[in-house]
């Protein structure tokens, strides 16, 4: 697997977790460990991307979240991944 960003990982916790979605799923969809998804969902809980159903034991994404990866998705548009691969690197 390639190189993901942090934003990478973001987006696709969040499309996992769109119908709503288990730590269990939302792991095996966005391929994480375990330490790396319990770090990743308190943020995003956080930071209002996520909402947990403690009742349930669901995480969906939240309107924010939704907001988040339309952008996310716009930006790919625009910039499409691996543009950063050919760009020269600079030397020092």
């Amino acid at each position: 697997m390639r190189y993901r960003s942090r934003t990478d990982i973001i987006s696709q916790i969040l499309e996992a977790a769109s119908g709503g979605a288990t730590k269990t799923k939302i792991m095996y969809r966005a391929f994480l460990s375990y330490a790396q998804l319990k770090e990743y969902l308190n943020v995003l809980t956080i930071n209002g991307l996520l909402d947990f159903n403690s009742s349930e034991q669901i995480f969906r994404t939240t309107e924010k979240g939704d907001k988040f990866l339309k952008l996310y998705s716009q930006i790919g548009e625009i910039a499409p991944p691996g543009l950063d691969e050919s760009i020269p690197a600079r030397r020092k």
